[in-house]
């Protein structure tokens, strides 16, 4: 299992559509972490001012349309991963069938990531 951290409001946008964020078209490939903790300190280094809610999709990497290729982060990590993490990267848009669930990131009250729980309100 892979995590992709993404706006409501961008996974919503169009739903009957594979999803395709704009790194796909910038960086070629869609930016995913390979646990929980990891995708934690994605959030706090790079999603603290993004739109809320702010979710963490559960992605099969074997359901994936698109290869997934786990590679070392360019320059670096970002604070509180190791050197030695490597980041999956789907070359592709992420066909819907291969998330498998949704979480929502929960906040401090200073606006740093706390946790990922279970997203409910999908209307």
């Amino acid at each position: 299992m892979i995590y992709h951290v993404v706006p409501r409001a961008d996974w919503d946008a169009e739903p009957d559509a594979p999803y395709a964020p704009a790194s796909l078209q910038e960086e070629r490939f869609v930016h995913c972490s390979p646990d929980v903790p990891t995708t934690l300190a994605v959030v706090d280094a790079f999603y603290r001012d993004a739109p809320r809610p702010l979710l963490a999709l559960l992605i099969d990497e074997s359901r994936l349309t698109a290869p997934c290729v786990f590679e070392a982060p360019v320059p670096t990590p970002p604070p509180g991963v190791s050197a030695g993490t490597l980041f999956p990267h789907v070359f592709g848009p992420v066909n819907r069938d291969a998330v498998t669930g949704i979480l929502r990131v929960e906040w401090d009250a200073e606006g740093h990531p706390t946790g990922l729980t279970e997203w409910t309100d999908r209307g």
